[in-house]
């Protein structure tokens, strides 16, 4: 009997003892919680990709998804579960549980960060709330804090759609490829500005710069306009030119495109901008490469003016996707062969895009409803993309 007393008295004293412990966690006193601060720093950038799950399988994908297909990033359900979701607390025998998209979703309001109440446990100086506890040694990063935060804000999905893609991978084409000084207004003006097509510039108006490739180490120059006003009133007028001219090219024969990308126009190299959405736009719905090319086009009859682009814009095997995916065989829309190659050098020599980068990309693409199906699938759906592997060809 003084045996199970003494057992009695020791677990008594032991109970006691964690039942202070906890109190004094729970009143969160002391050096513990003096410098607490778990405000979000942050603020909604919709240019942050931020999805639920991990891993996500785009549309359109090979039958079985290849390396440009799967877009796999940090995401919310990991984050919850390193910091809340752990074994030993809300992913076990601690409730509420925040294991799966359901769990979670009682406690988030979609589009309402401020008014969910995970991000409040989250970010709140109330010890009493604070979640993970404070005495955890594991704080939420700032970076994790604006995936979640960013996440709640654009609609607390499941799954991403077009409103994820399309701010992410618009400021990664930007990023990637209008960085460097190579596809932005500087260089695409700078070019025509070298050779005399604007009017009162002058030389001294330009720069060079030199880009070494990463990938086989080769110079290129480009020629830079430096003067903002001037080369944006340029770019803008020939973004309006090149749309007037595709859209009747007969009404609009005067506003022919005269861009050329490289010799005999000029020997400097130029390229199109990629700075925004609407660059990009044009780069998709009317490609470099019929708008820009190395020999003689036209020749207006009455000026004997010689123009560099071609009339059918369609006429082309020329994609931002199929420049970026070596995954991919392009076709031409109007004759329907394929490229025997893929194009893919540009996520690699030029903006050194990642696998998953490329997949959010292509998800972009694909989903935007701004982009014709001519430039996904082809005229009438025969298809213009397909997998260099398997020979797959993409259809609507």
């Amino acid at each position: 009997m003084k045996k199970i007393s003494l057992i009695k008295a020791t677990t008594l004293f032991l109970a006691v003892m964690f039942v202070s412990a906890s109190i004094i966690q729970c009143k969160k006193t002391g050096d513990i919680v003096k410098d607490l601060d778990r405000s979000f720093k942050g603020s909604a950038d919709t240019t942050i990709y931020a999805a639920f799950y991990e891993s996500n399988t785009i549309t359109p994908a090979d039958a079985t998804a290849d390396v440009n297909d799967v877009i796999k990033f940090r995401g919310v359900q990991t984050i919850i579960h390193e910091y809340c979701a752990t074994s030993n607390c809300h992913g076990g025998p601690i409730g509420p549980k925040f294991d799966t998209y359901a769990d979670i979703m009682k406690y988030v309001v979609a589009g309402n960060p401020e008014g969910s109440k995970m991000w409040d446990y989250l970010t709140t100086n109330n010890f009493d709330k604070a979640m993970p506890p404070v005495n955890s040694n594991h704080e939420m990063t700032v970076t994790d804090k604006n995936l979640l935060y960013n996440w709640i804000k654009n609609g607390a999905k499941e799954k991403p759609n077009l409103a994820d893609f399309r701010p992410a991978a618009v400021t990664l084409i930007g990023n990637g490829c209008a960085s460097a000084n190579c596809h932005n207004e500087a260089t695409s003006t700078g070019g025509w500005a070298r050779a005399g097509f604007i009017p009162g510039l002058v030389t001294g108006d330009t720069s060079q710069y030199t880009y070494i490739s990463p990938s086989n180490g080769a110079a290129t120059i480009y020629c830079q306009l430096s003067n903002a006003t001037v080369r944006n009133q340029v770019w803008n007028a020939y973004k309006d030119s090149v749309r007037k001219f595709y859209s009747d090219t007969v009404a609009f024969a005067s506003f022919r495109p005269w861009k050329t990308f490289a010799t005999p126009r000029s020997a400097l190299s130029t390229r199109g901008p990629l700075n925004t959405y609407d660059d990009i736009m044009l780069d998709i719905m009317y490609p470099k490469s019929i708008r820009s090319n190395s020999s003689v086009q036209y020749t207006d009859p009455v000026t004997l003016k010689t123009f560099y682009s071609k009339g059918n814009y369609l006429n082309v095997a020329s994609t931002i996707v199929s420049r970026i995916d070596s995954t991919l065989l392009v076709a031409n829309p109007f004759t329907g062969i394929y490229q025997t190659s893929s194009q893919g050098d540009m996520a690699y020599g030029d903006g050194g895009l990642k696998a998953n980068e490329i997949a959010l990309v292509k998800a972009w693409y694909f989903a935007d409803p701004n982009i014709p199906d001519v430039w996904k699938y082809g005229v009438n759906n025969a298809g213009i993309f397909k997998y260099r592997k398997t020979g797959n060809i993409i259809k609507k």
